[in-house]
């Protein structure tokens, strides 16, 4: 058994240094954890404006202050940490990021793939490869946001043997979470959606976020869920060995009744062309 668990807050845009600080605070109060899931972009907010906004407030990692915060509070208290930031490369490009850290120090950064809405008009779209953890306690993979509108992602990562799926989140579809509850049935893992709450209210624009954040089984259970509008730690003990059992009734297995050979649309873009049309 372990303890997982999200932690969802208020980040304010452009506040870097606050909002990091404040991470560490609520990372401090579940210290007991062994894992925890941080929001998508906790430390800038999530509504640019403009790309000078972004060279003024994207981080490089692994050398970032952010990474580094969450190195050493990691280490202090042997936990594992997904979180959501917004990466710098040396090469001119931006991300919509989420790294993974350990009490071991970094291991790894997965960037968005699917993004969302303006996000177009900011980041570049994270090619890949789609990884698994193994992290001893369990073996995790991540997805960001918008991603869980593709269900072949967490199918691969699940396929691939993720027991828990990672999903930093700045959520504002009132469906989203509920989504959420079927990439854990169809897949059979648990699920863990870090969101954040508020708004982030820029001179020409506005956004609100629906919180709700929570941690889902491989039965399809909601085990722990956040407020709409308040800031909360969310922490539950969890079996990841539940994960392996990929069995929905005595007769089928979720993978093995797949009938991958009728599958092949899903590699080619049918129909792409017409709906561009439609527009």
């Amino acid at each position: 058994m372990i303890k997982v668990g999200y932690i969802q807050f208020h980040p304010r845009f452009g506040e870097v240094d606050s909002n990091r600080i404040h991470t560490i605070e609520l990372i401090r109060l579940r210290a007991d954890a062994d894992l925890l899931v941080l929001p998508e972009l906790c430390t800038t907010g999530y509504l640019f404006e403009d790309k000078t906004e972004l060279e003024q407030l994207a981080e490089f990692i692994p050398e970032g202050k952010s990474t580094k915060a969450w190195i050493k509070i990691a280490q202090e208290t042997n936990t594992y940490l997904v979180a959501g930031l917004c990466e710098k490369t040396k090469e001119g490009k931006f991300y919509n990021s989420s790294v993974l850290i350990g009490p071991e120090g970094y291991i790894d950064t997965y960037r968005k793939i699917h993004l969302f809405n303006t996000e177009k008009d900011f980041f570049s779209p994270g090619n890949g490869p789609f990884k698994i953890y193994d992290i001893g306690i369990t073996k995790l993979g991540m997805i960001i946001c918008f991603d869980w509108a593709f269900p072949e992602l967490t199918r691969i990562l699940a396929l691939n043997g993720a027991e828990i799926i990672c999903h930093p989140s700045n959520l504002v579809l009132s469906f989203a979470q509920k989504a959420m509850l079927t990439r854990s049935i169809e897949n059979r893992v648990y699920t863990i959606t870090a969101n954040r709450i508020g708004e982030d209210i820029r001179p020409s624009s506005k956004i609100s976020f629906t919180g709700e954040s929570q941690v889902t089984s491989p039965k399809m259970d909601v085990l722990v869920k956040a407020s709409v509008d308040k800031e909360e730690v969310g922490v539950v003990e969890i079996d990841p060995s539940l994960a392996q059992n990929k069995m929905i009734t005595a007769n089928n297995h979720v993978f093995l009744d797949r009938r991958v050979e009728l599958y092949h649309p899903l590699l080619n873009e049918i129909g792409l062309e017409k709906n561009k049309q439609k527009k």
